[in-house]
């Protein structure tokens, strides 16, 4: 399995660096990462995180302005790609197919060649023009996954948030994570 992550550079940098983490446990999946300016500059008023580190949980790495890049093309086959989070631009960008970048193109490149892609916007409140964008990026078949609070699994830390919200991606690709506490039904 080949999944493509794109970081972007709406709050929420920790997102991408734990969703990065949860892959690693997956040995049958091979992860391309590409990390917009804006995140790299997130990453770093964020967390304590370095681009290095980040960069070494990737099995490939590519410089968000490399056109060129294997994963701009269609012809590199994936099971898809991940915006995590995924900023309100590079949504209104990927919606529009304004793919002036690395992480832009690959998702073009995902929505053409009928590949998954799971969007983790990051903004709130979100404006009309934002669920505008949503919508039509669920009508294009991207799955949107919110980053929204959970109470149902007893959550103590916001890492155990963080878990859930991986989980629920993972599952889209038919991985599970260990942190990931489904609902289990009433009286379960």
């Amino acid at each position: 399995m080949k999944i493509i992550v794109g970081i972007s550079g709406a709050s929420g940098a920790i997102l991408g660096v734990e969703l990065l983490r949860a892959l690693q446990s997956q040995p049958e999946c091979e992860t391309h990462l590409v990390i917009s300016d804006g995140a790299q500059k997130t990453l770093s008023l964020e967390t304590d995180w370095k681009m290095e580190e980040l960069i070494a949980m990737a099995d490939y790495y590519y410089d968000v302005k490399n056109m060129a890049a294997s994963i701009a093309s269609g012809s590199f086959t994936t099971d898809g790609m991940i915006i995590i989070p995924c900023s309100m631009k590079t949504l209104s960008a990927v919606v529009q197919g304004y793919a002036d970048n690395l992480l832009v193109r690959a998702a073009d490149v995902c929505l053409k060649e009928n590949r998954r892609i799971v969007l983790v916007p990051r903004e709130a409140p979100f404006n009309r023009i934002h669920l505008k964008n949503l919508l039509a990026a669920a009508d294009l078949g991207c799955t949107i996954i919110p980053p929204v609070l959970t109470f149902y699994n007893y959550p103590q830390t916001i890492h155990d948030q963080i878990n859930h919200i991986t989980g629920k991606i993972l599952r889209q690709f038919g991985l599970e994570h260990s942190g990931f506490k489904p609902w289990a039904g009433e009286g379960k």
